[in-house]
């Protein structure tokens, strides 16, 4: 479950926003931060897991667990996984799970479920019989008994037991006192433990390895995605903890939409558009004239100015003026901006990991395996840069180098979903990763704080500028063409990568590419911060609503296997969704100050700092940028004269991004005209994923 958790969260982590940030701040500054008595933002782990008492023990057998496993787990799972094929380990496993019977039975007969019981004693007969000893499901497939998937450490919640402090045991991860007394509970319900032979012990011995498996791609994703390991995945480990004894996991929060997709009608937008209510729905500027509007390409925009919005420009820019869209999606089913973000996952090409092996096989050839990891050093005695690509055969193929997200690291999701549209296209490609992320910021000088497009724009050329140098020692590649592609923060550091290069051309770029660029980063980062401080921080009410979010978000992937599903609405409130979004944008907060202020023997202290800062705040403390600060050097209107003079690039822009206001986008096609394209809906990035964004784009990208 915890996987699942991840896996979506980091889907639903692309879009979001731009921040300015300076130097290290010392350990006193860090200890002054620590009287505070209270946290400005929700401590998760904290949460969910209490007080980490035995941190510097936990640390180190974290670090002992995870060189166990790279060293010894990890090769007799490849191995595993290139014997069997996907489909034989998804059977074993559900075989493994049927034999888990009686513990599953046990954990509800001690929490008086009596409806429990008879759901686990239909399927264990149901798939024993029926499903080949429980080598498939059909009690879920045709008869639609979903299971409880319950453990002993839910029964001793419901009795009552304290769960004690947060601990990382050697080979067995995180735990409890509680967790660790229901595990042995569970292993003396298991039949295998009486039964005594060496085949016995072989057959267990290939279960656990089968088993186990599913967790690689888990904690590969944690240790190249997050700058502090331990810290997620104690994080994930206490939400899905408080998931499961709060028995979230088996409330059906998606009824209505599961009984959608069961009678073959996946249109659910008016369902769920009516959880938010007519109110709040006109309150994030969408109310039903206006989206009719939008549909039909009429003139909505205005000269309304938003709370929050950078100071008056007017005397170096012109006058913003109403303009109409340039595409428009007519049966885009629109919700709220935040929400409407999020659609980027519906971004996705089900190709790119295709194959009928496990993702660990040796076999698997899918294009997601195919693609190369390569490192380049951009400043002697730092780390070196880490960067993705794959290689067409031809030798000067045209080249496209991708600028993601913020926060994003190279081989991310949606640098996958482009790069394999342009290398179906012809295309050799480069994945970086986004300048704010923690891995560039280890590579480039110590001291470093990304945040200010002009200052980091020559740092990124600096990495393609090596990148491209390496692939042509490495493999003779001299591209004839190159093109670089941007989506949010990236857009932005590739405008200003545009604009140095135009004066100075060291990568000899022929086309930009910005998607969804924030045109005033401070007025983006206003926006990320209003959104993150509309909940009290530290009530149970956070807590609860969290982990309620989190439960439905595993549902929605539960249905994504379901024959026939399709959305085009994602089944959150506006709240939630911006819970979603606050707690993915902290963490990537949190990992860039955490290589920042990096101190091996004061990491509690830094985590209260984090946990004490806003994106502005990062802003003031790194960067030295005032509340009061124009920040010109921080909007595209920095751009205006490369913009004005130049035809080598193009914008995209929703004309309802929360990020923007219409005064901004207005003022952006007076200075860009035809270059820039607005597209009626969609929010940040939540465009993406639709046909009539997606032809113009390959219209315009792989035009002559």
């Amino acid at each position: 479950m915890t996987k699942k958790i991840l896996t979506l969260f980091i889907v639903f982590l692309l879009a979001l926003n731009p921040v300015c940030s300076e130097v290290v701040t010392s350990a006193k500054n860090i200890q002054a931060v620590e009287t505070t008595e209270s946290n400005k933002y929700p401590d998760y782990a904290k949460m969910y897991t209490g007080e980490d008492k035995h941190e510097k023990f936990n640390r180190k057998m974290f670090n002992l667990n995870s060189k166990l496993n790279k060293f010894i787990a990890k090769p007799v799972h490849i191995l595993w996984s290139s014997l069997l094929p996907q489909c034989c380990i998804n059977r074993i496993r559900d075989a493994y799970n049927n034999i888990d019977y009686p513990k599953r039975l046990a954990s509800c007969i001690m929490q008086k479920d009596g409806e429990g019981v008879k759901r686990e004693t239909a399927r264990f007969l149901t798939n024993t019989t029926i499903g080949v000893g429980g080598l498939f499901d059909p009690a879920d497939k045709i008869f639609k008994i979903k299971p409880t998937n319950e453990n002993m450490e839910q029964a001793l919640c419901k009795c009552k037991m304290n769960s004690g402090s947060y601990l990382v045991m050697p080979c067995l991860n995180s735990c409890t006192p509680r967790s660790l007394c229901g595990r042995i509970l569970e292993a003396a319900l298991d039949p295998s433990v009486y039964l005594a032979s060496p085949i016995t012990s072989i057959i267990k011995f290939g279960l656990m390895v089968n088993r186990t498996s599913y967790m690689q791609p888990l904690a590969n994703m944690i240790e190249t995605t997050f700058a502090d390991p331990y810290d997620i995945h104690k994080k994930l480990y206490g939400i899905e903890n408080y998931i499961r004894n709060s028995n979230y996991d088996r409330q059906e929060l998606l009824t209505e939409e599961k009984q959608l997709v069961e009678e073959g009608h996946p249109e659910l937008a008016e369902e769920l558009i009516a959880e938010l209510g007519e109110e709040e729905v006109n309150a994030e500027g969408n109310n039903n004239a206006a989206k009719e509007n939008i549909k039909k390409g009429e003139n909505i925009m205005t000269q309304k100015q938003f709370t929050g919005e950078a100071s008056d420009l007017s005397d170096i820019l012109p006058l913003a003026t109403a303009i109409k869209p340039d595409i428009v999606i007519s049966d885009y089913k629109t919700q709220t901006p935040v929400i409407d973000s999020m659609k980027t996952a519906l971004f996705e090409d089900n190709t790119i990991n295709k194959s009928i092996w496990n993702e660990l096989s040796v076999w698997n050839r899918s294009f997601a395996k195919r693609i190369k990891t390569g490192s380049v050093s951009i400043t002697e005695g730092r780390e070196p840069y880490r960067y993705k690509y794959i290689l067409q055969k031809d030798k000067t193929a045209p080249l496209m180098i991708f600028y993601p997200s913020i926060g994003e690291g190279a081989g991310n999701h949606h640098s996958l979903v482009f790069a394999k549209m342009f290398y179906d296209a012809g295309y050799s490609v480069v994945m970086q990763g986004s300048h704010f992320h923690w891995e560039f910021v280890k590579s480039m000088p110590e001291g470093f704080a990304p945040g200010i497009p002009s200052a980091d724009a020559e740092y990124i050329r600096q990495v393609s500028a090596k990148i491209l140098e390496n692939l042509k020692e490495q493999y003779g590649y001299e591209p004839e063409k190159k093109v670089i592609v941007g989506t949010s923060f990236g857009a932005v550091g590739s405008l200003f990568v545009a604009e140095k290069e135009s004066k100075d051309n060291t990568l000899s770029v022929n086309r930009y590419i910005a998607i969804s660029p924030p045109i005033e980063l401070k007025y983006a980062l206003l926006q990320l911060d209003k959104n993150g401080e509309e909940f009290d921080k530290e009530s149970a009410e956070v807590k609860d609503k969290t982990a309620l979010t989190a439960a439905k978000i595993l549902q929605i992937y539960g249905l994504k296997d379901e024959k026939n599903f399709h959305t085009d609405t994602l089944p959150f409130t506006d709240e939630e969704a911006k819970l979603i979004t606050t707690f993915i944008m902290r963490q990537k907060l949190s990992d860039i100050i955490f290589t920042i202020e990096h101190n091996e023997k004061n990491k509690a202290g830094i985590y209260k700092m984090i946990n004490n800062m806003s994106f502005q705040d990062y802003a003031e403390k790194y960067l030295g940028l005032l509340p009061n600060d124009e920040c010109l050097y921080a909007s595209l209107y920095a751009l205006s004269e490369y913009l004005t003079n130049n035809d080598n690039y193009h914008i995209y822009e929703s004309i309802d991004d929360y990020l923007l206001n219409e005064n901004q986008i207005s003022r952006l096609k007076n200075i860009t005209e035809e270059k820039l394209t607005c597209i009626n809906c969609g929010s940040h990035l939540g465009f993406l994923y639709k046909k009539e964004f997606i032809e113009e784009f390959k219209k315009f990208v792989f035009k002559s």
